[in-house]
């Protein structure tokens, strides 16, 4: 055989290693509540090494669904025992001198230690947890001493009109009350409503500095409101580069609740072309964005309220396309991703309300069967997709052009609105939501836009243009 053929006959039998090789190259996909270090346990390969074998910058970071080679060396992984379902509530094993629990799907350590009468810090000490933040279903924790039994788990009230929400499993720190604001001109009047809670949005561009948000989260506190920032980022970048790009926003987002941020609502509308790039909207492409944020969220601040970005309500699509979402499908597909470990409130949009939120039915419009058109049919939705996770209201509005003049014809259907009707159904919605054990946070879309145009956002603004707000006064009674 000459040599040119022993030649290729060697090459092609290093071609063919090489392929026997790499089809033999282990994978892992992220599972819910995972981080890379116990992933690489899992495998016997160093957490540094996993990282440099996925070009992860920051081995913090890494989201549900995400597909990760292991690098040389690693071993197979004994097979791992079946988490609890979703919703069920874990048995603890039988007492031996130490009480146990093990973790179900959406805990949070703050929620166990509520539970037990300890706090998160000691359990977190006790179970030698790094990052309190990164507990998993079928993880089962040490209570320190101290830590009582949890009582039983009461069903709340209904939330007023349609079909009664499932039960909440977990508990709901109270309810608070905020407005959207554009300005801080207002601030006396939203506080004598019973406002605590302001929303600012923040449009965030790759590789800007955190410290841009400090101003509008000192500006807050200052005139004493807690803050919910809405973070949207910029959907071209996103499409450039979406693995690279979450990982960038989750760092921004954990440098925004480094600097006090009380609440972050991790984008807006992302069931939309306007706010998500074509082609990438999706429940659990979003849920890869969400988990990212919530464990650098989580590390930086564990007391800032994440809020999962709240879709537009609609059912114009007929379901999903290239371009847009219909709300349903959408949180229907986050919850299929896992997003309820990835968050500590489920947010919500409602702003096409023609009729008192009491009623489930009777809209004045040809698509009057439509859920999004009533208070309680959006209540429903949300509280059933996402059981036991408090709903936060980041944007909730009643429309009328009283005072403006004409809406522009997308916005035809609240014509009849008065503003007489807007202090009532915001007032009625307040007391509803207050007192139905679902609702953490009421943020009121909006206090003071003066902008009357293609999007009437002045429309929604509880001061009108005389200056007065009847629904302050109306709000306030209910509260008081």
């Amino acid at each position: 055989m000459s040599r040119f053929v022993r030649g290729i006959g060697i090459v092609l039998l290093l071609l063919a290693v090489s392929v026997v090789v790499y089809a033999q190259q282990q994978t892992h996909t992220v599972a819910p509540g995972e981080n890379l270090y116990r992933i690489s346990l899992k495998y016997n390969v160093s957490m540094s090494a996993l990282a440099s074998a996925n070009s992860i910058s920051n081995p913090n970071l890494i989201f549900v669904g995400q597909v990760l080679k292991i690098p040389a060396g690693g071993t197979t992984p004994p097979p791992t025992t079946t988490p609890p379902p979703a919703g069920a509530t874990p048995t603890p094993p039988p007492a031996t001198g130490q009480t146990t629990y093990t973790v179900a799907r959406g805990d949070s350590l703050g929620r166990i230690a509520a539970r037990f009468g300890t706090t998160f810090t000691a359990i977190a000490a006790a179970n030698n947890l790094a990052n309190p933040n990164l507990i998993y279903p079928g993880q089962v924790l040490k209570i320190p001493a101290g830590g009582t039994t949890p009582p039983p788990v009461t069903t709340p009230p209904t939330s007023g009109g349609g079909t009664t929400p499932p039960p909440n499993t977990a508990p709901i720190t109270g309810f608070e009350l905020g407005g959207h604001a554009i300005t801080f001109n207002y601030s006396d009047l939203m506080r004598n409503t019973g406002m605590t809670w302001v929303k600012k949005q923040f449009r965030y561009t790759q590789g800007q500095n955190p410290n841009d948000a400090a101003g509008l989260i000192n500006d807050a506190k200052s005139r004493g409101f807690r803050i919910l920032l809405g973070v949207v980022g910029d959907k071209n970048q996103l499409a450039a580069n979406p693995t690279q790009y979450y990982q960038d926003f989750a760092t921004f987002l954990g440098g925004v609740a480094a600097l006090g941020a009380d609440g972050i609502e991790v984008w807006n509308e992302i069931n939309i072309d306007r706010e998500w790039p074509a082609g990438l909207i999706s429940g659990a492409q979003y849920t890869q964005m969400l988990s990212a944020a919530y464990q650098a969220i989580k590390s930086r601040n564990p007391n800032t309220l994440v809020v999962s970005g709240a879709p537009a309500p609609t059912g114009a699509f007929g379901g999903c396309t290239v371009n847009n979402c219909d709300d349903d499908r959408f949180i229907a597909a986050m919850a299929a991703a896992g997003a309820r470990n990835f968050m500590d409130c489920v947010g919500i949009h409602y702003n096409s309300g023609i009729i008192p939120p009491t009623q489930a039915s009777g809209a004045p419009v040809g698509s009057a069967g439509h859920y999004s058109w009533y208070y309680p049919g959006m209540v429903n939705l949300y509280s059933r997709t996402f059981p036991g996770k408090p709903l936060c209201f980041t944007e909730i509005g009643y429309l009328t052009g009283e005072g403006y003049g004409q809406l522009p014809g997308g916005f035809a259907w609240a014509a009849g609105n008065s503003v007489a009707e807007q202090a009532e159904w915001l007032a009625s919605a307040v007391r509803i939501a207050r007192t139905s054990g679902i609702v953490r946070l009421f943020i009121i879309w909006n206090v003071d836009s003066t902008t009357f145009a293609d999007d009437p956002q002045a429309g929604y603004a509880i001061v009108r243009p005389d200056g007065t707000c009847p629904a302050c006064n109306t709000i306030a009674a209910v509260l008081r």
